[in-house]
């Protein structure tokens, strides 16, 4: 803990400078974190409350992917909602450690939820016969648990790498959040060494982890040739939605994660926006807007809301 000695707090740099702007930044983004946390926990409860749809390993992947947006998104867009509203943009050495962790840890989760959803999918559709015997709760639970632990274990190295780091030099960070890359930008050392860790750590495990889960979905998508058409529709959709999930997640992360620390790009800051602000809202209108049981499912537990409220 002797770094924070010489810094104890980060000042960041932001998206904009121009006070008009940021109202603008202020009023869009904190719609957007209101549509990600309703639109998540709406996927969460009517999953909950749905027993069709909770005995289904898929649709329990599903809820916990979307608590797993809704709390990614609260470890970044409420800051960066609040510091829209002030010229002096600061947060502390430890409240820096915090974010960056939180950030690691639920993106590194949701990473392995869509791995398990992959594999799901691929049992479901490679061998529908054998389905129920290998997808049971205990392995449920265990891919849900090697989830979580994965991330933590990631988000602790992450944050381990920061600590060994010694700023006394500026404090502030060109971005909007705390990252690696930009915090690696003020350490008073040579990073070399840290970068290729931290590619090693994030960006590697990226690239390794997206490669594995496009060829899964190449077999399930070879795989669909011998099914019926009706079969082959409703598998599609299904997959469909998954793939441009996974897609949507992937892409920004290697794009932010698998490179050179030294290296930066001027649309640098749109593309962390779009991984951690705008991805884990994308997220629940994919799936509602096309899973028709996801909708009918909504539409009962709403019902069921509304005759509870008027006392039926």
């Amino acid at each position: 803990m002797h770094n924070q000695s010489f810094i104890t707090e980060f000042i960041f740099v932001g998206l904009s400078q121009d006070p008009t702007l940021q109202k603008i930044v202020f009023v869009v983004f904190l719609l957007v974190y209101i549509a990600t946390i309703v639109g998540n926990m709406l996927i969460v409860v009517t999953i909950l409350c749905s027993p069709a749809l909770l005995s289904s390993p898929m649709y329990f992947f599903l809820a916990v992917l979307s608590f797993v947006d809704a709390c990614f998104s609260s470890a970044i867009t409420p800051k960066l909602i609040a510091d829209s509203l002030w010229e002096r943009k600061t947060i502390s050495f430890k409240g820096c450690m915090i974010q960056l962790f939180a950030g690691h840890f639920l993106g590194g989760t949701e990473m392995i939820i869509l791995t398990a959803m992959a594999f799901d999918r691929y049992v479901a559709i490679c061998k529908p016969l054998h389905y129920s015997s290998i997808m049971n709760w205990r392995l449920c639970g265990i891919l849900v648990g090697v989830s979580w632990t994965w991330g933590f274990l990631h988000s602790i190295i992450q944050v381990f790498f920061t600590f060994q780091l010694p700023f006394c030099g500026s404090n502030v960070i060109d971005h909007f959040m705390c990252e690696m890359h930009p915090l690696m930008k003020l350490a008073c050392t040579d990073t070399h060494i840290f970068g290729l860790l931290v590619l090693a750590n994030s960006g590697l495990i990226c690239i390794i982890n997206f490669s594995l889960l496009l060829v899964s979905y190449g077999v399930i998508l070879f795989t669909l040739r011998t099914h019926s058409a009706e079969g082959r529709r409703k598998a599609l959709s299904t997959c469909g939605s998954h793939i441009t999930v996974v897609v949507l997640l992937f892409v920004p992360c290697i794009f932010i994660c698998a490179r050179p620390s030294s290296s930066s790009f001027p649309f640098d800051k749109e593309v962390e926006i779009f991984y951690t602000v705008l991805t884990p809202l994308l997220n629940p209108l994919i799936y509602t807007l096309r899973n028709k049981e996801v909708k009918n499912a909504m539409r009962k537990v709403w019902k069921r809301l509304v005759e509870v409220f008027h006392g039926k």
